[in-house]
């Protein structure tokens, strides 16, 4: 059996994180008057694609429970994307919705405090889990990351690592979101989960992601995977943790230009929070539905930005 190059892969550890190393390929030409334009055209768009995903889903079956609902489930789904695009508080949407309710298909008042209790609303969350299952496509080129969901703006990353919710996610090479977590779950622990709800050809993850049984399961599910390796960190393994650091051996430069697409991740997680700022809601559900909501929003303005590039 040939001895596997563990001496030259630990060498090589070090080695990658050397100022320099990777030689950093041309960024990616942004069309700024296209962007604009994208930009301009965003509201109308998005106010449609609010109102037309929101009426071509399911209702939640609520046979059993005692009363009827005051008000249409769609209707709440429809005001808790209305309130996150317009970033204001309930009481301040209510009046937008006055005036441009008719426009979303909602016709009957909806004041701020129905507005807040429809983020804690489970057929409002049954809803919005399928416009976000339509507000996505994928390149399949993909990469995951996590963060830490602020809820106060004297909470940052640093200062907070123990504490609050860990938002996961996994995004295309657009930075459109295929699959999130915000359950707290250890960021490891959320990716062997999120692997499963996305369609892709390869994924790209940090150091904090080595885990064999993980690059094991992406292998599995059809994904070359690219996990950068920690400084210390042997060969050892299954088939599919010996091919993706053999390759890296091999040709650093190809393995890592392939890897550092990781970045868009960073970005998504960047741009979300700059965009929408921290969250608001505390209960589980309700902090649930506002992430989803602005995911959504987030999906829907990189898909019109790429549709007005093509």
């Amino acid at each position: 059996m040939q001895k596997l190059p563990t001496q030259a892969f630990q060498q090589l550890g070090p080695k990658l994180r050397e100022k320099g190393f990777y030689k950093e390929q041309e960024q990616r030409q942004i069309h700024w008057s296209k962007y604009t334009l994208a930009q301009i055209e965003d509201a109308k768009a998005t106010l449609i694609f609010i109102r037309d995903t929101v009426d071509s889903c399911r209702i939640l079956d609520l046979t059993g429970q005692v009363g009827r609902p005051l008000t249409n489930p769609k209707d709440l789904a429809k005001a808790v994307l209305f309130c996150e695009f317009l970033g204001v508080p309930e009481r301040q949407a209510e009046g937008w919705l006055d005036l441009l309710g008719p426009f979303l298909g909602i016709y009957e008042r909806i004041d701020d405090w129905v507005i807040g209790e429809a983020y804690n609303r489970p057929e409002v969350a049954y809803i919005l889990k399928q416009v976000f299952d339509q507000s996505k496509t994928s390149d399949k080129r993909l990469s995951g990351d996590g963060t830490r969901i602020e809820t106060s703006r004297k909470q940052n990353y640093e200062s907070h690592k123990k504490g609050g919710d860990a938002l996961t996610s996994i995004v295309d090479s657009r930075e459109i979101v295929q699959a999130f977590d915000l359950n707290g779950k250890q960021e490891c622990q959320a990716m062997h989960l999120l692997i499963k709800r996305v369609d892709g050809e390869s994924l790209r993850l940090d150091a904090g992601f080595v885990d064999r049984l993980l690059a094991r399961e992406i292998v599995e599910l059809d994904m070359i995977p690219f996990i950068f390796p920690k400084k210390i960190l042997v060969l050892n393994g299954s088939l599919a943790w010996k091919c993706m650091y053999l390759w890296l051996l091999e040709d650093a430069q190809a393995w890592l230009e392939e890897y550092h697409q990781r970045s868009h991740t960073e970005s998504f997680h960047s741009s979300f929070k700059r965009m929408f700022g921290i969250i608001t809601k505390r209960r589980p559900l309700t902090k649930l539905v506002q992430v989803t909501a602005r995911i959504i929003l987030h999906n829907r303005r990189r898909q019109g930005y790429f549709a007005k590039l093509a």
